[in-house]
């Protein structure tokens, strides 16, 4: 419903005037804490991790009600909803020069931010005011009421020396308070509103107002808002207590410097709606997340002293920035940022014309959130590093990634939209003054991909499908490696002079896991969203971050525990790609060769484990590198260790295949498909149960291979371990890789069931053997372990394509046959990489089971008999489902095994 074409311009004028002041009113209240929240500081003495939870906490509650703010706005109208919350803020903005302790300081922030949810109420008041054309301009004059902030910094700070900090309280309050109420009595209705009410529709519903919510893409935005919103108010927030303490000026200079931040960061809004309106959104964000990487770059870089060995002696020089450039490079990166804000709320009238008030309240939500997480996260990291400018490379970090995701989700909107007459496609604002191909297909994209044909398999699909899998394993092999290379790195670093205990050694193993199984449920949806070989190629080059890292971090004994945690999560980077590995390779082949496909891929994948585990060993005793690799640690009995060649040995192979990844592999046009659409694998039933049972097969491989070394090494001290614990990773990967032809021929569901009985009597033997002081054993049962774990981990995958084959025919009939096809494939691919997710936790939750079981008992033997009745759980399952008479896959699974019986004629 259209309703903005009869409204008068004075109208429109009213609404938007009167919201723009208020959002102003409300947004000096909301950042009040930048000024006076010095003051308290000094008179609580606070630390810098209390400070930044202080002045944070009004934006938890002002980020957290714009959800609900904007559904109420779109139910009840701006005019009420904006004036009823506007005096409930001075209310609390007055009861804060009653509080007499921290806590009751905390109380009453919270109650302040209620007036960053002010945001919302205004954008969805306003923008029913206009019509599209003309809806990022109207936006951005009313954004620009972030001028709020640069309002309390300018004036509070004299209002404070005058009258103390309870006098810009009460300032602020009674100016709030006669805000709301002449909001109410001098705003109108909005049309839509008027119309709605006459009518007798009713309001929509909750559920309505929030179906957008599952769109991936509005998920983006709000992370483009985090930064651009989100870290404007932190730095709002946070840059008067900076400049005090880095340039020792007065609170009232470190506000008027601040302030030029916050004006440059809120008045240019409005110029950024008129940019966004004339040239388009998609090139307005380019500006601002494009100039703000580069003014944080410059920001982050702190002031250094160098000395340099000249010919006639040292040189010495440093480097460091000065106020006021300082504060020119501030007032740039606010001009950029508040582009992007503009930016921001362009998209979503556009996209999202019914929803606006729920949509815009989530993407206000998180970038409010922004303004409450990251003065914490900058407290908590100066008092980490001690150094001032970490908050400025946190940004960097935060607008490149954000950067990254808008480029390549363009990208792949110019892939879909290909081939597509301009007038044809829907409005989208990302693609606005793009010029997009019209002809010539993409490179590397199969526009036409049907394996189950034989004709096309044979004549191309075949050597192109090979190819693909032969690219992808080399890659998968070296995300393995560097997954797993901390659990060799742990062991030896008590040898090059790291005081851990035996817990935090622990726990440096087990967070690679944590990190990679998590990472693989994002990792599992990315391949149908951006295209396998552009996935691959980045997944790969982003294994150089924790390689690169290792080796930097261990030659020197003063790095701080803080350091190796966050180099062993970025070890899970490596994790991550086997599930995107996976999805990627079971789009290519046809059911009849997909188990085997998969389980070569998997398998030799995995053999990057035993690989990493023979080749460290080995490197770390030689100057690989020469001087370029850095000096070796001289052990206790004279030897030398090179324990950074534990990394920097992966990152020539990386490159190699991060370019072979890039020339070499492709997309699939028809493997497309959006977050929305593969979500629906989360209703199915069966991905659920084989969540568990992979987790029992593959989480048992790579739990086992993370802790094998450190668990061999504590159980038995007098063996050398690190020589032959690659094995056992080595026979799992081949027994994956050299079985899934087995699992093909005979069935998934069948293998699976005898894989855990005798998994259950291998872990029997693992425990006796313990309780006997028997290594032989204990290595023995280990590796019929480890074998049977490949097995296992082949014949599960191979279950995934029959089940959905038999399931997705069942659950949605209205398919025809190639649609169902397409479907089931789709599910399959889908199912493979979330359970491939969830059972990497294994690699986390294994090593801390030992670890917990050995400090509660001494030994690691509860541990196992955990392991050894979950097996009985898996067992179960899969003969209550798949493999007893009646179940899904016996009677596929019986002809198969009639067929594998007969003699060859």
């Amino acid at each position: 419903m259209d309703s903005t074409g009869t409204v008068r311009t004075a109208d429109q004028n009213r609404a938007l005037g009167l919201s723009t002041i208020a959002f102003t009113a409300c947004f000096a209240v909301w950042t009040i804490f930048s000024i006076i929240g010095v003051a308290i500081k000094a008179e609580l003495g606070l630390n810098d991790t209390e400070f930044g939870l202080l002045v944070a906490t009004p934006i938890l509650t002002g980020s957290v009600t714009r959800l609900f703010l904007g559904v109420w706005t779109e139910k009840y109208g701006g005019r009420l909803v904006f004036s009823v919350q506007m005096i409930l803020t001075a209310l609390a903005t007055w009861a804060l020069t009653l509080a007499d302790s921290y806590i009751m300081y905390l109380i009453a922030a919270l109650g302040i931010g209620l007036a960053g949810g002010s945001f919302i109420i205004g954008v969805a008041y306003v923008s029913r005011w206009y019509d599209a054309g003309r809806q990022g301009t109207a936006l951005g004059i009313f954004g620009a009421g972030n001028v709020g902030a640069a309002v309390t910094k300018f004036v509070a700070p004299f209002v404070m020396v005058a009258f103390g900090w309870h006098g810009v309280a009460y300032a602020w309050a009674a100016g709030l308070a006669i805000m709301g109420v002449l909001f109410f009595l001098l705003a109108k209705d909005d049309p839509e509103l008027v119309a709605r009410r006459q009518s007798g529709v009713r309001a929509p519903s909750l559920a309505e107002q929030f179906a957008p919510l599952k769109n991936l893409q509005v998920w983006r935005f709000s992370l483009y808002y985090f930064f651009a919103f989100g870290a404007f108010v932190a730095l709002a927030l946070w840059l008067p207590h900076y400049l005090i303490d880095v340039y020792s000026v007065s609170v009232e200079t470190a506000g008027m410097a601040a302030a030029s931040f916050s004006l440059a960061a809120s008045v240019f809004r409005a110029y950024g709606g008129k940019l966004s309106d004339q040239f388009g959104a998609r090139k307005v964000m380019y500006w601002s997340l494009g100039f703000s990487t580069i003014l944080l770059f410059m920001l982050s870089y702190p002031a250094t002293d160098y000395v340099i060995q000249g010919r006639n002696g040292p040189i010495a020089f440093s480097t460091s920035m000065g106020f006021w450039p300082f504060v020119m490079l501030l007032f740039a990166l606010g001009f950029f940022m508040s582009l992007g804000k503009a930016a921001v709320f362009k998209h979503i009238p556009v996209y999202y014309p019914q929803h606006v008030g729920a949509v815009g309240g989530l993407v206000g939500m998180i970038g409010g959130l922004g303004g409450f997480v990251l003065p914490i996260v900058f407290g908590t990291v100066l008092d980490l590093t001690g150094v001032y400018t970490s908050c400025f490379a946190l940004l960097f970090l935060l607008v490149g990634a954000a950067l990254v995701w808008m480029h390549f989700a363009i990208q792949m909107m110019e892939r879909e939209a290909h081939g597509v007459s301009r007038d044809a496609l829907p409005e989208l604002a990302e693609l606005d003054g793009f010029p997009l191909p019209e002809t010539a297909g993409a490179p590397h994209t199969l526009e036409e991909w049907v394996p189950e044909n034989a004709a096309f398999w044979q004549a191309r699909g075949r050597r192109i499908a090979r190819r693909n899998l032969w690219i992808s394993i080399p890659a998968l092999l070296l995300a393995f490696s560097v997954w797993m290379v901390w659990s060799m790195v742990v062991a030896k670093l008590p040898a090059i002079g790291f005081d851990f205990t035996t817990t935090q050694l622990f726990w440096l193993a087990a967070l690679p896991g944590l990190s990679g199984a998590t990472l693989r449920i994002f990792y599992s949806f990315m391949v149908p969203i951006f295209g396998g070989r552009l996935w691959t190629t980045l997944s790969t080059a982003s294994l150089l971050l924790p390689a690169m890292g290792i080796g930097y971090a261990v030659q020197d004994a003063e790095t701080p525990y803080l350091i190796f945690l966050v180099l062993a999560l970025l070890c899970g980077l490596g994790g991550g790609n086997f599930a995107s590995s996976m999805a990627n390779i079971a789009f290519f082949f046809p059911k009849a060769e997909k188990g085997n496909a998969l389980a070569l891929n998997a398998g030799l994948g995995n053999l990057g484990v035993s690989v990493m585990q023979f080749l460290v060993p080995l490197v770390i005793t030689m100057g690989v590198f020469g001087a370029m690799g850095g000096d070796p640690v001289t052990l206790e009995d004279g030897s030398q260790l090179w324990m950074q060649n534990a990394g920097f040995i992966w990152v020539p192979f990386i490159l190699l295949s991060t370019v072979a990844a890039w020339l070499g592999m492709n997309d699939i046009a028809d493997a497309k498909a959006s977050f929305r659409e593969q979500a629906i694998i989360f209703t199915r039933k069966h991905n659920w149960l084989m969540c568990i049972l992979y987790t029992g097969t593959f989480g048992s491989f790579i739990g086992y291979s993370a802790g094998f070394p450190l668990l061999t090494r504590l159980a038995f001290p007098e063996v050398n371990a690190l020589q032959f614990v690659f094995l056992g990773p080595l026979v799992g990967a081949l027994s994956r890789a050299a079985t899934g032809w087995v699992s093909d021929r005979f069935g998934g569901g069948r293998v699976t069931l005898w894989v855990f009985v005798a998994m259950i009597v291998a872990v029997f033997g693992v425990i006796t053997s313990l309780g006997a002081g028997s290594f032989t054993a204990f290595f023995a049962c280990f590796m019929a372990l480890f074998f049977l774990t490949g097995v296992g981990n082949a014949s599960t995958f191979q279950m995934i394509p029959a089940i959905m084959g038999r399931e997705v025919p069942r659950l949605m009939p209205e398919l025809d046959a190639a649609e169902s096809r397409r479907q089931a494939e789709r599910e399959s691919a889908a199912i493979i990489a979330f359970t491939s997710a969830i059972a990497a936790y294994g690699a986390f939750f294994i090593p801390q089971a030992y670890g917990t079981s050995i400090a509660m008992t001494g030994s690691a033997v509860g541990a196992l008999w955990g392991f050894l009745v979950f097996y009985v759980i898996c067992l179960v399952l899969t003969w209550v489902y798949y493999a007893r008479p009646g179940g899904l896959l016996h009677d596929i699974e019986r002809g198969r095994g009639a067929a594998a019986a007969q003699p060859a004629e």
